[in-house]
């Protein structure tokens, strides 16, 4: 990366700055790799944070589905990581995860998980788990809260057989053909997934991420307390593909051990550590073991860290300083928080990040975990919070006795609640995959990258005002 015209001398947020085309030979945005190259195995540049608002099972399925990677929360117990593990690896690489519900399910509960919007449905199993039929998720717009789902079972949707579907493709045509928006995918009579046409049409553009017997990856993090090495292990054994030790100030001795030990451990997956913001503490980490470094304090959207403590510092300074300390070394940076846009994306990995962690910006989506509500405008919302709020650390020292709790809780930090609402536009992360990815390729074109290494060299830089960069944002309004 190159800065067009001084380079600055102070530290710099993705607001202040922006991406200077260049002569490019680039035809299509579809002609560029978006692969991070971190040794991860992913396919596009975009992880999911170790939020307990952000990365369930469901939602690191579906990002791992479209070449992303999930990290599921150092917050969860060891015993509910394993088996979101191996509830990850055990999903279909082809067809959607369903939303399954029983008969005597209500709307009202159905409405909890999945929004009356077009392209979603429900699968309705009896209590021994055999297919009694599938919802289109737009019936219960009009259907009493009250009602129970097997009664709405008018006839069965019209189902897509598994071995019709030679591939993706083929899925959109024979979808096309029948006129449908979503469908379950049978196979012997037994529900193996489901199918909207715009996801069939997904997998025609995206390659997902694979472990090395062909499941969906995930990532999982610990923290840097207690039986590291034991945790570890454990979740190799689950089938993590990529192990990050999370903690807040990454730079400290108690990271560097529990990195040592992690690394001595030789589990043969990439180890990611953080967060940090400095090149001193990338090669700290990076000589304890670390092959990945996250990059970031304070930019989060959650995030109080800067506003209580004063500690923290620019984003793209941060990760442009750190990305050339990793690249010295062999390793790669994953820009950790503070992308409201898919330019933000764009210009972290124009610093040189080999993917970019998003958080808040998919928490609320139909994937994300915890339950839709509803305001009083009626407008679908999820709830957020910070991973050092109040509400997180009790959930993650839940087995404390009152006495520690309340120690813990009172210097917690962070916000406790808010409010991330769906897009109606675009209500699932794919949605926002899709807008990311799309952002980004063009990104790459007006570059001339055909890659995100090439990114890296090619990007020309340059910095603006905050006239400059409302100036690039469109108008709600006509003027």
């Amino acid at each position: 990366m190159q800065f067009y015209g001084a380079v600055p001398s102070h530290d710099l947020t993705y607001s202040d700055v922006f991406l200077v085309p260049s002569q490019s030979g680039i035809r299509s945005r579809l002609d560029v790799s978006l692969a991070p190259g971190d040794g991860t195995g992913a396919t596009i540049p975009v992880v999911s944070a170790n939020m307990n608002s952000v990365t369930g099972p469901r939602l690191a399925a579906a990002l791992a589905r479209r070449g992303g990677l999930g990290v599921l929360p150092q917050d969860m117990h060891l015993q509910e990581l394993d088996a979101a593990i191996r509830w990850v690896k055990a999903q279909s690489t082809r067809f959607d995860t369903p939303f399954v519900f029983g008969p005597a399910d209500t709307v009202a509960l159905a409405l909890r998980q999945v929004p009356p919007v077009a392209g979603q449905g429900l699968v309705i199993n009896d209590e021994h788990g055999s297919y009694l039929g599938c919802i289109d998720a737009a019936r219960l717009a009009t259907a009493l809260s009250d009602a129970r789902l097997g009664d709405l079972l008018h006839g069965r949707l019209t189902s897509l057989d598994a071995d019709d579907i030679e591939g993706p493709r083929r899925a959109f045509d024979l979808m096309t053909a029948a006129e449908l928006d979503f469908a379950p995918v049978l196979h012997h009579g037994a529900i193996v997934g489901t199918l909207s046409r715009k996801s069939a049409l997904r997998s025609t553009l995206y390659q997902p991420a694979l472990d090395a017997q062909g499941r969906l990856s995930v990532a999982a993090a610990i923290g840097i307390n207690g039986d590291v090495a034991a945790k570890a292990r454990a979740l190799a054994s689950a089938g993590v593909d990529v192990l990050v030790l999370d903690t807040a100030h990454g730079h400290q001795e108690g990271m560097l051990r529990a990195l040592k030990i992690v690394a001595d451990l030789d589990l043969g997956i990439p180890i990611v550590a953080g967060n940090v913001v400095t090149a001193d503490a990338v090669a700290d980490l990076v000589g304890a073991g670390a092959t990945i470094v996250k990059v970031g304090v304070g930019p989060g959207a959650m995030c109080t860290t800067r506003m209580m403590t004063a500690v923290g510092r620019p984003q793209f300074s941060a990760v442009l300083e750190t990305a050339a300390a990793a690249r010295e070394l062999g390793a790669h940076v994953w820009a950790d928080g503070g992308v409201r846009y898919p330019r933000d994306v764009a210009l972290a990995l124009a610093a040189g990040a080999a993917s970019v962690m998003i958080g808040s910006w998919f928490a609320g989506t139909i994937e994300a975990p915890g339950t839709l509500a509803t305001d009083a405008a009626g407008a679908l919302y999820k709830e957020s919070w910070g991973m050092a709020s109040t509400k997180a650390v009790r959930e993650r020292f839940d087995r404390l006795d009152p006495y520690e709790l309340a120690r813990k809780t009172l210097f917690a930090e962070g916000i406790s609640s808010s409010k991330i609402y769906l897009d109606p536009l675009r209500p699932s992360l794919e949605d926002l995959l899709d807008m990311i990815t799309s952002g980004v390729r063009s990104s790459f074109t007006y570059a001339g990258a055909t890659s995100v290494a090439e990114f890296h060299t090619r990007s020309l830089v340059g910095i603006q005002s905050a006239a400059g960069y409302e100036e690039g944002k469109a108008l709600p309004v006509s003027w």
